[in-house]
């Protein structure tokens, strides 16, 4: 028997006289209003849960981080249970929520049969990612979600679709990507537009080096000043991956090579920081550049200004 009832719910099943007698006796409790315990002891997480979800309007779910940590999501907690109504609902009685609303809460994003009821793990990570202020948080979360085996990168195009607009959207994009391996190498476009941006000369492209285990290409290199850059499109994808590419960046700085290692998030958001340490390497090797003027826009920075006067206008 379930322990936690909507009060019309407890009504129905043992009538509106029993219901008040074993409240008023504390046999059983009233968390908030419209909802029965049928116990008096302390509640767990997942009644707690269970709660949440009964203090809404009926096609409430378990949302974001809230319901990916009941599947087991790790290392992503929310600062408070997140819940999704359907469109046009009344909030929930329960205080202390983060209460969202969708106009999608069918079978395809939540499951039919998962208990307490939630949204789908695809629908989750793109909820979460949206949610959060934080962009790298946004990104960590999507990543996660794939590199934990909650779900597929096909399930999270599916239901980034279906989510219609939404916050980091864009980003979100790149990290399904990402997670599907899509961009493993050097994001050649982004990273050249950083190098004109610092005022750098454009770097050779996979320069062959031959280390201890054989022969591999550096993503950028600067011959001259005896510096190179690698860019790491997803070292999580595998550990055994991760592992071989810091073992390849020890062997080049062994070589004498200075070597400087971004992330592809890094190159394509935080242009102005890479822009910054290219050029600090670069003069520290003996570069007498002028290099960059970092009050100004980055590349990246003015395809997003752009592309918001587009649509102002």
């Amino acid at each position: 028997m379930d322990d936690v009832l909507r009060m019309s719910e407890a009504i129905e099943r043992f009538g509106l006289g029993r219901v008040r007698n074993h409240v008023d006796r504390g046999r059983w409790q009233k968390p908030c209003r419209g909802v029965v315990v049928l116990h008096n002891g302390p509640l767990p997480p997942r009644q707690q849960l269970e709660v949440a979800l009964a203090s809404a309007s009926p096609g409430a779910a378990l949302g974001g981080l809230t319901s990916l940590a009941v599947d087991g999501f790790e290392g992503f907690t929310p600062v408070a249970p997140q819940i999704v109504l359907p469109s046009g609902a009344r909030s929930p009685s329960k205080d202390g929520l983060e209460v969202h609303w969708s106009t999608q809460l069918d079978g395809r994003d939540v499951h039919p049969l998962a208990e307490p009821r939630r949204t789908r793990p695809a629908r989750s990570l793109v909820d979460a990612a949206s949610w959060t202020d934080n962009e790298r948080l946004a990104r960590a979360i999507v990543i996660a979600g794939v590199q934990q085996g909650l779900t597929s990168t096909r399930h999270l195009r599916d239901a980034l679709t279906r989510r219609g607009p939404c916050r980091h959207r864009g980003l979100v994009i790149e990290s399904i990507l990402d997670a599907a391996g899509g961009i493993q190498s050097l994001p050649e476009r982004d990273f050249d537009e950083v190098c004109r941006f610092a005022g750098l000369p454009r770097p050779n492209r996979q320069r062959a080096v031959r280390g201890p285990d054989g022969r591999y290409h550096l993503d950028a290199s600067w011959d001259d000043l005896g510096m190179a850059a690698e860019v790491h499109g997803l070292p999580h994808h595998g550990v055994g991956r991760w592992s071989a590419d810091l073992v390849r960046a020890n062997e080049v700085v062994i070589s004498g090579e200075r070597l400087l290692i971004f992330s592809s998030y890094t190159v394509r958001r935080e242009q102005r920081a890479v822009a910054d340490q290219l050029v600090r390497m670069a003069r520290a090797l003996g570069w007498t550049g002028h290099g960059p003027d970092l009050s100004t826009l980055t590349p990246s920075e003015w395809r997003k200004r752009r592309k918001i006067s587009r649509r102002t206008a």
